[in-house]
């Protein structure tokens, strides 16, 4: 059986102007199709990965060495413009703040329209269609009431269904959720999660799940990675994360969290209630895949 080329593969090295060695020679590979979650503390240079994908580092002063793959192309060979065909058709992100991520004079059509029409031509019938099919993907409804409102109008969780909706308007092989529910509710935050496992399994979408949330990322992600001060300290399933870690750092994270049933890994128990609409449904994998065949939680 031949093994997929990773979707993404990165080995880094990030220094800022006023900040050296932020990132020391980080290494990431993610598989078609995978969710892999990125755990780390406040200022370990978690966002600075999501940058260095996007090639975005020198708006804040940020220079990388090293190399970046994407679908086996180099992307730190590739233009500007080339980049900017890229993000968001290719490679999308999720910020943080929905509401702030979003334009307040424009309304919710007009936004989605811009956002489609960046990366394709076609007739305002073909937007539409487009548009109401991404509003249907994340379960926001797609008539003309909804379309005319601005984001003052909409909920934190309706205006995280449709910055989500922007960022797969053209069905990206990769979406970056950088802290993407780390605003949100515990309702809320759970409706969400299901929303990324559905995404993954309907458009086998490869997943970086950037949280500093241990639990999210475990219901979510079929590999985790523990950044720890500029470094990915370790990287393997939940079952070993949680069950049993190696790293002094990933310890000290597991032994902080609350201790019960819904933490048994060891047990092979699901843990999370959550999703239940999607049940028993896996993410999708190929034939060659080198996806762990752990099922995330959240999917159970």
């Amino acid at each position: 059986m031949t093994l997929a080329p990773p979707l993404l593969s990165l080995r880094l090295s990030v220094d800022y102007r006023n900040n050296k060695g932020v990132l020391r020679d980080v290494s990431l590979d993610i598989q078609p199709g995978e969710i892999l979650g990125l755990v780390g503390q406040s200022g370990s240079g978690k966002s600075t990965i999501s940058l260095a994908i996007l090639r975005l580092l020198h708006l804040k002063g940020g220079t990388a060495r090293g190399h970046l793959l994407f679908k086996g192309e180099d992307l730190s060979a590739k233009s500007e413009s080339q980049m900017r065909s890229l993000r968001g058709r290719e490679i999308s992100i999720v910020l943080q703040s929905p509401l702030t991520s979003l334009n307040p004079a424009l309304r919710i059509g007009s936004q989605l329209n811009e956002a489609w029409r960046a990366h394709a031509t076609g007739t305002r019938e073909q937007c539409g269609t487009a548009i109401s099919s991404a509003l249907s993907s994340v379960s926001l409804p797609s008539d003309t009431d909804f379309l005319r409102r601005r984001p003052s109008q909409l909920s934190v969780g309706q205006a995280q269904r449709v910055i989500i909706a922007m960022a797969i308007l053209h069905r990206p092989s990769l979406l970056i959720a950088d802290e993407s529910t780390s605003a949100l509710d515990t309702i809320t935050q759970s409706e969400i999660l299901s929303l990324f496992a559905r995404l993954n399994h309907e458009l086998g979408m490869g997943i970086l799940y950037i949280s500093h949330d241990l639990l999210s990322v475990a219901a979510l992600c079929h590999r985790i990675a523990i950044l720890n001060s500029g470094e990915i300290v370790e990287c393997g399933p939940p079952s070993q994360i949680f069950g049993a870690p190696q790293h002094p750092y990933t310890q000290k994270l597991v032994a902080a969290l609350p201790r019960g049933p819904f933490l048994d890994f060891r047990a092979n128990k699901p843990w999370s209630a959550v999703a239940s609409d999607i049940q028993d449904r896996p993410a999708k994998r190929s034939e060659d895949s080198s996806i762990p065949d752990h099922t995330p939680s959240v999917a159970r």
